[in-house]
């Protein structure tokens, strides 16, 4: 028997989320400039409206984040788009608030929408959570450094070093000794700075393609028995299938990231 096969899914919640703002202009402009960039940028709200239609029915209860349909509302405070994630943030702490979930599983969106379910089982567990975000790149971008787009800011915000007016309003945030990230080899360096300063633990694919007991090991000396996963399908080797936004060549196969 699997051991998902005993999970109680009534008290589960599946999280529908279809936010694409968070996506940034200059990085949406250099991954596919065939297309306008409203159009591409909608591609991460399709991607979870495609995901909730093809996952089998959810015996639990399920909430749908409702996003503000704006688009291309320029940056504030260092953040593009910073008025709209933030309300989206805000609907989705309501959606979370209505259950006493023991288990989240949502479905995005881009990379941002982690934040508020991983804040809200951090509420809930405490130290007892750690984080193990799936990732090619480190989202640990703020608001001073180059890139704009708060799907880059979202490990960041999670661990409290995000905005602080966004951050405020979460429940709670991780300490960074109790998050890892998996996959990582794809960068900026003003970002990825803040990986070493903020004592992230840094997985690349290499370390984990023969094995991942250097990841359980570690997950082991956090002590922590609950763990909420991020996973950015980005992490899939782009040379095997392109399935994130962008092609990151160099990544986890997918019988790796399995």
């Amino acid at each position: 028997m699997h051991p998902f096969s005993k999970v109680d899914n009534s008290r589960t919640l599946r999280l529908v989320w279809p936010q694409w703002q968070g996506a940034g202009r200059d990085n949406i402009s250099v991954l596919l400039p065939e297309y306008s960039y409203s159009f591409a940028r909608r591609g991460y709200e399709t991607g979870a409206k495609i995901l909730d239609a093809i996952l089998p029915p959810h015996a639990g209860p399920t909430e749908v984040v409702s996003v503000p349909d704006v688009d291309d509302e320029g940056v504030m405070g260092g953040i593009e788009s910073r008025s709209t994630v933030f309300e989206s943030l805000g609907n989705a702490l309501k959606a979370l608030d209505k259950h006493d979930a023991e288990r989240v599983l949502t479905l995005g969106g881009e990379c941002s929408v982690s934040v508020a379910p991983f804040s809200q089982l951090a509420a809930k567990y405490g130290d007892d959570l750690a984080v193990i975000w799936i990732d090619s790149h480190p989202d640990s971008d703020t608001t001073e450094t180059n890139y704009n787009g708060y799907h880059a800011m979202a490990l960041s915000t999670l661990i409290g070093h995000g905005d602080q007016e966004i951050t405020a309003t979460l429940p709670a945030t991780v300490d960074s000794s109790r998050v890892a990230i998996a996959g990582l080899h794809a960068w900026e360096e003003d970002a990825y700075v803040n990986v070493d300063k903020w004592g992230i633990r840094a997985f690349s694919p290499d370390d984990l393609r023969d094995s991942t007991q250097g990841l359980v090991d570690w997950l082991k000396s956090t002590g922590a028995s609950k763990i909420a996963i991020h996973l950015d399908v980005d992490t899939v080797d782009s040379d095997e299938a392109a399935l994130g936004l962008g092609k990151v060549p160099g990544g986890l196969t997918t019988a790796q990231v399995q």
